[in-house]
């Protein structure tokens, strides 16, 4: 990442969100960005937050568990974006927002269980297998109904979107094709279901493919490396 401080990279990035949002007649105020802090330390996060990030991304939901405790400034919206095991739910409950990675109906039984025996609703978005690759989470689009109107019957889920992670290529033809397509389902489960009276939420692009992402209709980028530089594992 060289020597560009957090408050540059941000800067660079929010100038990239806007040019690709106005240049597909959008407002770049309607794109939300999220600052993805897996595997970074919480003095990172403190940085972000203090050059103006307010959205934060985890994969992991022990990181969620370690990590909110010891940051948690009243305004900002924590997103949980990784796959998620049932036997994990519990560390969630209190320390996420939303939750992007609704995959199947016994992973959307335990989330509605846990956050119910706290008294906690949460949102909750749909993760789409848009590129079809096996080693990608998510159901099969034509499942995306299916699963989004079961979750927006369960008492303590509020179903608000849909979530995909584009074709790892460098084609960037195959990359639009397919957010294009999500954006067709999205718009396709949100006509039929709602979106528990909030604004709809589209979730895909990440660092190498946003800007497509944005053209083809995202209001949620999740932003990790660009954003926090390479992360040590």
């Amino acid at each position: 990442m060289g020597t560009s401080t957090f408050a540059e990279r941000l800067s660079q990035i929010q100038e990239e969100v806007a040019e690709a949002a106005l240049g597909s007649g959008r407002a770049p105020e309607d794109i939300t960005l999220i600052g993805v802090s897996k595997r970074k330390p919480v003095e990172d996060m403190q940085q972000a937050y203090e050059a103006g990030l307010r959205d934060f991304g985890e994969n992991r939901a022990q990181e969620v568990r370690d990590k909110f405790p010891g940051f948690n400034p009243p305004d900002i919206v924590r997103h949980f974006i990784g796959h998620l095991q049932s036997n994990k739910v519990k560390y969630l409950p209190g320390r996420v927002d939303i939750i992007h990675t609704i995959d199947s109906i016994r992973i959307a039984d335990a989330i509605d269980e846990r956050f119910g025996a706290q008294d906690l609703a949460i949102p909750v978005l749909v993760e789409i297998n848009i590129s079809g690759e096996s080693n990608k989470e998510g159901v099969d689009p034509f499942k995306a109904l299916e699963l989004a109107a079961y979750c927006s019957e369960k008492s303590n889920l509020e179903f608000q979107g849909l979530m995909t992670i584009g074709p790892l290529t460098a084609d960037s033809g195959r990359i639009r094709q397919a957010f294009r397509e999500m954006k067709l389902i999205h718009e396709q489960v949100v006509r039929q279901l709602g979106s528990s009276g909030k604004a709809a939420i589209l979730s895909m692009g990440m660092s190498s493919d946003f800007k497509i992402a944005i053209e083809e209709g995202a209001t949620h980028i999740r932003v990790g490396t660009a954003l926090f530089g390479a992360r040590e594992y």
